[in-house]
């Protein structure tokens, strides 16, 4: 990846020679079947299509999966080009089935696109899992259109093997400003609560996420992939569902995100990811969580509106 010019207060992740040598060496390449033990807490720096027969069958937890969309879009010079809405649901067919062998009998997937993408992951995903639902998030950026309404919005499908699966509602509450401040006719706040910072309701999550900051040039956790997720959006879908100890699986590992959140928050990640510069950033980023376990926009255990005073 070439270098780029960057501003003084810049902060996205850069990678010295030091750092490309040391991560480098973490990465793993598979050439046989391997048993969860042997794979755990690594980046393998592979096809995953040439992956897929060398992992163990039900050994995740939960599946998040980030593929490239249907649309023209360039990865460090490797580019995914935009097909009519039947191939691309063909190419799903090719590894979005394999992921209900990965997975635990209890397990959760969720799989993001977009508008144009959406219609086949539906489609493919009902084959072999029951759909919870879709999550619609906001990512607050996008070029305007003049002859259209700007493309604002992303998807992520949520699924489960089956009935028996895990969702920890009290762990994903949305902490939220209180515009019209009711009281009880004891005078009491009713649903809210005031504090120094001001007036709060704790509120139940839903499917429209208005909370995201897309990563950008000021914030420590980005790089230079170009479909970065937030760490916050993994943050809500590991501690909905996961339990500390368990194992998530990312088969477009891209620079790390959801290693990164997974070991921040007590759990195991496996990702698999083909291009090399983007598995040294995940590698780096893994290191830099053992001296900053933050996650923007939650904390005290809730998460935060987007720009509200415990998100600067």
């Amino acid at each position: 990846m070439a270098d780029k010019s960057r501003a003084p207060r810049n902060r996205t992740l850069r990678l010295s020679a030091a750092d490309r040598r040391r991560c480098a060496a973490k990465l793993r390449r598979l050439d046989r079947p391997v048993t969860l033990s042997e794979i755990i807490d690594s980046t393998i720096c592979q096809d995953l299509f040439e992956v897929l027969p060398f992992l163990p069958s039900a050994a995740f937890d939960l599946i998040f999966a980030d593929p490239p969309y249907n649309l023209t879009k360039t990865f460090n010079g490797k580019t995914f080009k935009a097909t009519d809405l039947e191939r691309y649901e063909e190419w799903l067919l090719g590894w979005l089935p394999e992921m209900r062998r990965l997975l635990k009998s209890t397990g959760s997937i969720y799989v993001c696109g977009d508008w144009r993408s959406s219609t086949a992951i539906h489609r493919v995903l009902a084959r072999d899992f029951l759909i919870r639902n879709r999550i619609c998030w906001e990512r607050e950026k996008g070029r305007g259109a003049k002859n259209n309404w700007k493309n604002n919005a992303e998807d992520v499908w949520f699924a489960t093997v089956s009935d028996d699966y895990t969702f920890h509602v009290e762990n994903v509450k949305l902490k939220r400003r209180v515009l019209a401040p009711y009281t009880d006719p004891s005078g009491k706040p009713k649903d809210w609560q005031e504090t120094r910072n001001g007036k709060y309701r704790i509120t139940h999550p839903s499917n429209v996420w208005t909370d995201l900051t897309v990563p950008f040039w000021s914030m420590p956790e980005n790089t230079d992939h170009p479909t970065q997720k937030p760490e916050k959006l993994l943050a809500k879908i590991i501690l909905a569902g996961t339990n500390p100890g368990n194992v998530i699986f990312d088969p477009f590992i891209g620079s790390g995100t959801t290693s990164v959140v997974a070991k921040k928050l007590g759990r195991h990640y496996v990702g698999v990811e083909i291009d090399h510069e983007y598995c040294l950033l995940a590698e780096r980023r893994l290191e830099l969580v053992e001296v900053n376990q933050k996650i923007q926009g939650y904390t005290d255990g809730v998460f935060w509106e987007r720009n509200t005073l415990a998100d600067q």
